[in-house]
């Protein structure tokens, strides 16, 4: 962001979970302040140097005015009250400071064939037990109402290698999957593993997976 080097003092990370981001955050800044709802979130975050864990909401963060210069959120904007976020962001972020918010949207794989076994499940199978929050997700947060100076952002995408197993492990973490199974079993867990199987090759052999990321950010607007 053109002009942030200069504010590299403490950055919010609001929502934190475990941490994640606020890792990234702690190579920048002098000191990030991370939250969560969540007391089982911060407990599974790892202690690090320069990186303060604290348990508190995203509408009420507990820090003073003017008092960040960096606020983040990973992830987890459309799971917030948007509105009641941003006053909070606005209410502490230093004159000439910044947001930035952002998420992942669904994971393609890297055959048309693996890619529409995945897709089907995801968007077919299991699509009404996707909550209603996540679409603000998929829609790039554009739908939602963004207070600040917004600037242009590049393009970027989430890029990592699995093997199946790993794949399935991750498809299993989800909300809509664990929604799915608790209500009808795990026969099309099982179906979709069998169906990437056949196309997969050696199952431990890794295979690229990639998601679009969905990313806004500005500059606080003095009022």
């Amino acid at each position: 962001m053109s002009g942030l080097p200069r504010f590299h003092r403490v950055a919010w990370d609001c929502a934190t979970g475990n941490g994640q981001a606020a890792r990234g955050l702690a190579k920048y800044f002098d000191g990030v302040v991370a939250t969560d709802a969540s007391p089982e979130q911060l407990a599974r975050a790892e202690p690090r140097p320069g990186i303060e864990f604290r348990i508190a909401t995203a509408e009420s963060s507990g820090l003073p005015d003017e008092s960040v210069d960096l606020v983040t959120a990973a992830q987890a904007l459309h799971w917030f009250d948007a509105d009641a976020f941003f006053n909070e962001a606005k209410r502490v972020i230093a004159p000439g400071g910044a947001i930035a918010v952002w998420g992942y949207g669904d994971p393609i794989l890297d055959t048309p064939q693996l890619k529409q076994i995945l897709h089907a499940y995801n968007r077919g199978t299991i699509e009404s037990y996707w909550l209603p929050e996540r679409q603000l997700l998929l829609d790039g947060y554009s739908t939602i109402s963004f207070p600040f100076a917004e600037i242009a952002t590049p393009e970027f995408r989430l890029v990592r290698e699995c093997s199946l197993p790993a794949l399935m492990g991750y498809v299993r973490s989800w909300s809509a999957t664990a929604r799915y199974v608790a209500e009808n079993g795990t026969a099309a867990l099982e179906r979709l593993e069998s169906d990437l199987a056949a196309e997969w090759g050696d199952p431990m052999r890794p295979r690229r997976v990639d998601a679009p990321i969905f990313l806004r950010a500005g500059f606080a607007v003095p009022s």
